[in-house]
């Protein structure tokens, strides 16, 4: 794995968060364990692509890699442990890459054996064993991963499979009403700790896919439904397709291209609350007309006087 997770994502420094994740997403895509299955290498590229997204996904640890107390796995910095585990300590507290930590006139004079228990004192999270000796123990770093799920799947809810970069397949439930681009915590899914310190979470970052005739506003639910001339005209009770399925509805009598009705409840459910369902009504007339439907509106163009464009025309 590199040590610059930029380069791993193939963006630079200044790129802004936006940039960033999309180049993570465009390289999750391709690298995917289920389109290379038996391919090492590729699961390796696309957990180590994981990983710095992990760092650089995460606005506060890029600030902490750029400023050199994490490195790119996101783990802290032995020297900037040993700096925030004596900072304030003792005023005459300083420093030194070359020599290592010292207060005053020097530090570490017993030896190496008092070096060896201060680093295990500095590094934390350490368990004694029987024998008097420390284990290192740590949580493992968080894994990233990217899921497409159907528009319908993201608003009621469904069950997917994502593969690990090890090859295993876990099963995830994707929440009724997830939104485009949230992302789902897995506890303990993640990369393994070291020692006896827990694994980390895996962050599954979701992608909804557009439907043809659905889209999402809010909660509410949109969607473009054609109607007849004479429906327009005289009204009608036409069934009108939701994601729960298909309901009657009333077209209300001299109904216009654009008017809005609204299916109440019918939209995004979370809960006991839901979203409505908002229809935009679009007269479609024939591709070829028939003589009665010809004669019909010559008819009623000599004997009306509507003009629909005269509050238009009032305007400008």
């Amino acid at each position: 794995m590199s040590d610059d997770p930029y380069k791993t994502l193939g963006v630079s420094k200044t790129a802004s968060q936006e940039e960033i994740k999309k180049a993570y997403r465009k390289l999750a895509k391709s690298l995917h364990p289920d389109l290379h299955p038996d391919d090492p290498g590729k699961q390796s590229e696309f957990q180590a692509v994981a990983a710095a997204y992990d760092v650089l996904g995460d606005p506060e640890k890029r600030r902490r890699f750029d400023a050199g107390e994490i490195d790119a796995q996101g783990q802290e910095r032995p020297e900037n442990q040993f700096y925030h585990h004596y900072a304030g300590q003792n005023a005459g507290a300083r420093y030194d890459r070359g020599r290592g930590p010292g207060f005053g006139q020097g530090f570490g004079t017993g030896g190496d054996e008092d070096l060896s228990d201060l680093f295990s004192e500095l590094f934390g999270q350490h368990a004694r064993r029987a024998d008097g000796a420390r284990d290192f123990h740590a949580r493992g770093p968080d894994l990233r991963y990217h899921l497409e799920v159907d528009f319908l799947d993201a608003a009621l809810g469904a069950r997917r499979a994502i593969t690990m970069p090890d090859g295993k397949s876990i099963e995830i439930s994707v929440p009724a009403g997830v939104r485009d681009g949230q992302t789902l915590r897995l506890k303990g899914k993640g990369a393994q700790g070291i020692g006896q310190g827990p694994a980390g979470d895996a962050l599954v970052s979701i992608s909804v896919k557009p439907h043809p005739v659905f889209s999402r506003e809010g909660d509410d639910i949109e969607i473009e439904l054609p109607i007849t001339f004479d429906e327009a005209v005289l009204g009608a009770k036409v069934d009108v397709p939701t994601i729960s399925g298909p309901v009657s509805m009333t077209i209300p009598r001299g109904a216009s291209s654009g008017q809005r009705l609204r299916l109440k409840g019918k939209g995004i459910r979370r809960g006991k609350t839901a979203g409505d369902q908002m229809v935009r009504l679009k007269i479609v007339l024939p591709k070829e007309m028939d003589e009665t439907m010809k004669a019909l509106a010559e008819r009623w163009r000599d004997a009306a006087s509507f003009d629909p464009r005269a509050d238009l025309r009032r305007k400008t």
